[in-house]
């Protein structure tokens, strides 16, 4: 039975809009905290106006990343109704209709697009290459072994780069780089859970996992995790705005290796969001990072 088949009596309106929320995965709307990284970084959280700006940034890229979850849900609907897990989605379930999807993913697409183009130009542009970038992660490059987790990658990369063009300061080239070797760790940690998972069920629903080996995706995870240890250690040293910034670095350590705990030990790591979430020690050096972060620039600005 075809996935979009499940049912064919009417749904209910509020069923409906329960399923197009659920669409929107807002869970994944934790990724585009990004944004706010420039205005904290760059000591401007205390600018009101600047503050909004980001705001307004973060949901526009919200809407639009929402989008692109709708278009690639509605492509990929039948490979999805074979998943454990994904074939709870709304769309691979039934409970979105194809035609629903797509009338959503155009509003809240001319809507975050709006938004960023109140914010300025500039911004709209980031925004309009943050979205080429995930349809041609949808279209072609997903297949691609390596490459599908480096266009993942690049898309945090167009998120810390819109910070900075929304609040108009520079993108510094350290923020990159740190944004770069962590999403990859945590890029090449998801396929080696998606691995690790489908060979638990016995059968591979996304194709480029049958180039993934486990001892290749190990020997990833340790480049990417040093990438990150060694870029975020450097930074907080020679290009943060405070080198009391290295008082932080406990707070990535142990993120990271707990992080590769859950993933090794655990089976986590398939959706990061939820794993995020999910686990609380995770989450609380999460937030204790943040407030240590903030503890620390707020010091750093009355100082200056």
């Amino acid at each position: 039975m075809n996935s979009t088949d499940h049912t064919d009596s009417p749904q209910k309106p509020t069923d409906l809009v329960l399923a197009a929320l659920q669409a929107l995965r807002m869970k994944q709307w934790i990724k585009n905290l990004l944004l706010f990284a420039a205005l904290i970084f760059a000591l401007k959280f205390n600018d009101a106006g600047l503050a909004i700006k980001a705001f307004l940034g973060f949901m526009s890229f919200c809407l639009i990343s929402s989008a692109g979850y709708l278009y690639n849900d509605s492509r990929d609907r039948e490979a999805d109704a074979q998943h454990p897990r994904k074939c709870k989605r709304p769309i691979a379930s039934g409970r979105l209709p194809l035609r629903a999807a797509y009338v959503e993913m155009v509003i809240i697409l001319v809507i975050g697009f709006a938004i960023a183009w109140s914010i300025s130009p500039m911004f709209c542009l980031v925004a309009a290459l943050y979205l080429c970038n995930t349809l041609s992660y949808t279209f072609f490059f997903k297949h691609h072994v390596i490459l599908d987790v480096m266009f993942i990658s690049a898309g945090f990369l167009w998120r810390a780069a819109a910070g900075a063009v929304a609040i108009d300061v520079s993108i510094s080239p350290w923020l990159l780089t740190c944004t770069a070797f962590l999403t990859l760790f945590i890029g090449f940690n998801k396929r080696r859970s998606e691995l690790g998972v489908m060979a638990g069920k016995g059968n591979v629903t996304r194709k480029n996992l049958m180039h993934y080996t486990p001892e290749l995706l190990v020997e990833f995870q340790a480049i990417t995790t040093s990438g990150t240890v060694i870029s975020y250690a450097l930074y907080t040293v020679l290009g943060s705005p405070s080198p009391m910034l290295l008082l932080t670095l406990p707070h990535v350590l142990y993120g990271i290796f707990r992080y590769i705990f859950l993933v090794n030990n655990l089976e986590e790591g398939e959706e990061p969001a939820d794993t995020l979430l999910r686990d609380m020690p995770l989450l609380a050096t999460v937030v204790l990072y943040g407030i240590t972060v903030v503890g620390i620039l707020l010091v750093t600005r009355i100082g200056v």
